[in-house]
């Protein structure tokens, strides 16, 4: 199938979509006096990156899979075995002919923390990449070429993730790529090593602000490699080559 060429901002109405759920789900949340504390609302609700796991199915069935390979979260079964641990549930996954193709991860950080947050969201995907890799070189999927894993998130581009931030003390010091840079900063620099320990096979990182919902530009690319175009290519590029 011949390659379509990926359209500015194509990630522009998930972006959106993610604005209108998460501020729904806080209105709900306060009507029924059920507010999490800080920005906990926007991850307990779930449903904020449905719709880049939309745009996500839309391509890769234009790129020639069956939709009836692709599962969704509330849309068929997307736990892949670990080997720390059970299971695990990714956010899209794409079973074709018995192999796995396709594991995607969407996540996100709003503020108004980013301290603590920041740290968890470095350890859920490395912890992720680890579990699934050992799980494959253990034979978990079977004797198949390896999976495609993609990592994707959205960063909230306010002062509080562009600002300048300060590292506490450690034993031993810290490594002076890390001095004087922000949380997005900090969150570039680990999602370009991830890339570069081959812990993802793609990784996209996007910043957007709440108040530019309605724009078609509506989210930035803080690192070029880190963009939709480069992720969005290697995934069409390897779906071609399996089906």
């Amino acid at each position: 199938m011949a390659e379509s060429v990926i359209p500015p901002f194509v990630f522009s109405e998930a972006v959106r979509r993610f604005w209108l759920v998460r501020a729904e789900q806080e209105r709900r949340q306060k009507q029924r006096g059920t507010v999490d504390q800080g920005a906990r609302a926007a991850v307990t609700g779930g449903k904020q990156m449905d719709g880049f796991a939309e745009t996500l199915t839309e391509l890769i069935v234009d790129a020639g899979v069956p939709p009836e390979a692709i599962c969704r979260r509330g849309r068929g079964i997307v736990g892949l075995p670990g080997y720390y641990r059970p299971r695990k549930e990714w956010d899209l996954v794409v079973v074709h002919g018995g192999r796995l193709l396709v594991a995607i991860e969407l996540k996100s950080h709003i503020g108004p923390s980013f301290g603590n947050n920041f740290n968890n969201r470095v350890e859920e995907a490395l912890g992720t990449a680890v579990d699934t890799w050992t799980a494959y070189r253990e034979g978990a999927f079977g004797v198949k070429p390896q999976p495609w894993l993609g990592y994707l998130l959205l960063v909230e581009d306010c002062s509080g993730s562009t600002a300048v931030t300060g590292i506490p003390p450690t034993h031993f010091g810290v490594q002076d790529v890390f001095r004087d840079t922000s949380y997005l900063q900090r969150y570039v620099i680990f999602c370009r090593r991830l890339l570069l320990e081959k812990q993802y096979h793609g990784v996209c990182l996007l910043a957007a602000r709440k108040e530019d919902a309605d724009r078609e530009d509506n989210y930035s690319e803080p690192d070029r490699d880190l963009g939709a175009v480069p992720f969005l290519s290697s995934l069409l590029h390897a779906c071609r080559g399996w089906i």
